[in-house]
């Protein structure tokens, strides 16, 4: 079980499926190509019919309060638009027309969360990305659905404010700190009353602190999951995730090499961007 005691019956969702499964697919913004544009309903929806487990949401703000579902910093690649996202009213994001995935436009527009949050109701977890820093205005849109307290993942960094406000706040939605150092993790574990459920952890190169077997072992030990991102950004280094085990060492090479050595460190929930493949593979290793 992962996750307090005190909180199971919030956490059972999420472990019940653990326990089906094992270890989990995430999908990154859904499953997106062709027309099909990422943090939307239909990509969130595809990458669930592909295999995943777990959809990841990014989320912002407009200047008058409305939260929509958006990668802020792709405005350029998705809108063709240079300012940033969260300058923007909502009248202004609602005009908004996404470019597909070979920059013609898609007729789909920047999706409201609230309308994601409300299409799946039905037990989907969700993990919610680049909140962080509107967590009071995040968290007052969750109140008002009251069973996405048993589906939502909320992630930030490890920030003395953010973690502060969630370890406070009296609703205790599932928590994931991202950390990068063993000091994180310390840090993350300090604060008592969060519904901490597991990690997500950062390691550029195999020399890094959270690449190391014992240190992924202490955090388990912990009661929490693992999460590792297993996307691939580009070829820079410095966008390495897990020290080079990533998707396209998987698709392109050998699996076994690349999400099974991800399994074999303590891996839980790995995200990707091919959820059919992994989930392929995730099933066959454990039925070894």
């Amino acid at each position: 079980m992962f996750g307090k005691e005190c909180y199971k019956e919030i956490n059972q969702n999420l472990n019940k499926k653990f326990e089906e499964k094992k270890a989990l697919v995430a999908v990154h913004r859904g499953a997106w190509g062709g027309n099909i544009v990422e943090n939307t309903i239909p990509s969130c929806r595809l990458c669930l019919e592909m295999g995943g487990d777990v959809f990841e949401c990014d989320v912002v703000s407009s200047t008058d309060g409305v939260l929509y579902a958006f990668h802020d910093g792709t405005e350029m690649r998705n809108l063709s638009r240079s300012e940033n996202i969260k300058t923007m009213s909502s009248a202004t994001i609602d005009s908004l027309v996404y470019n597909n995935c070979i920059a013609e436009p898609s007729g789909v527009h920047v999706e409201k969360f609230e309308d994601i949050v409300k299409y799946f109701c039905h037990g989907e977890i969700f993990n919610i990305d680049r909140a962080w820093d509107i967590l009071p205005q995040l968290t007052a849109a969750l109140d008002k659905y009251p069973d996405v307290i048993n589906q939502a993942i909320i992630k930030t960094h490890v920030v003395p404010e953010q973690l502060d406000f969630l370890d406070k706040y009296p609703r205790k939605y599932m928590y994931m700190p991202i950390v990068k150092t063993m000091d994180d993790v310390k840090k993350a574990l300090s604060y008592q009353n969060l519904n901490m459920v597991g990690m997500e952890i950062i390691a550029v190169s195999p020399e890094d602190e959270l690449f190391q077997d014992e240190n992924i072992r202490f955090i388990k030990d912990q009661g929490l999951y693992i999460w590792v991102n297993v996307i691939k950004l580009g070829a820079a280094d410095r966008i390495r995730l897990f020290g080079g085990l990533d998707d396209d060492a998987a698709l392109l090479d050998d699996p076994d090499k690349s999400w099974g050595e991800v399994l074999r460190k303590g891996g839980d929930i790995l995200q990707t961007d091919w959820p059919w493949q992994l989930a392929k593979y995730r099933d066959a290793y454990f039925a070894r």
